[in-house]
């Protein structure tokens, strides 16, 4: 069944890539009519590039197929809530809907009205889609890192 748990899990798998490459385990594929069109997983340390995340990548990745600079009629799934930097080129690239799995305590968009909505007007956001696995991968990596 094609749902949101269904494309979590490919983002999932992203970003077990990166936990196993010992990059920070986020994961992202964007989904276009019912289907993966593009994936990405945190490269930083492996391109020594601080803007290297899965959203930046996957996204990189979708607009180079598509011959496109906005996807309205995109759905990006993420395992972790974007940072600020992502949440920016998905505003940009006008993505219609964002998928997320756990939250960031620190650097979140909870403490954010409407009013302050960093996401583009027309886009709609889920939250907490498989968020125990989600949440459980990163701590799982940084209790390895301690």
């Amino acid at each position: 069944m094609l749902n949101d748990e269904h494309f979590m899990r490919h983002a999932l798998r992203e970003a077990q890539r990166a936990f196993e490459e010992g990059e920070v385990p986020v994961g992202a594929v964007v989904v276009m009519n019912g289907r993966v069109v593009a994936r990405g997983y945190n490269q930083v340390e492996k391109l020594n590039d601080p803007t290297a995340h899965a959203e930046m990548i996957a996204l990189t990745s979708a607009f180079n197929l598509l011959g496109a600079k906005y996807l309205p009629d995109a759905t990006l799934y993420v395992t972790v809530e974007p940072c600020l930097m992502c949440t920016g080129a998905l505003y940009w690239s006008k993505v219609g809907r964002i998928v997320w799995g756990a939250s960031d305590e620190k650097n979140g968009h909870e403490h954010i009205t409407r009013d302050q909505w960093p996401f583009h007007q027309k886009a709609t956001i889920e939250k907490g889609v498989l968020k125990e696995e989600c949440a459980q991968l990163m701590k799982d990596f940084f209790k390895a890192r301690r």
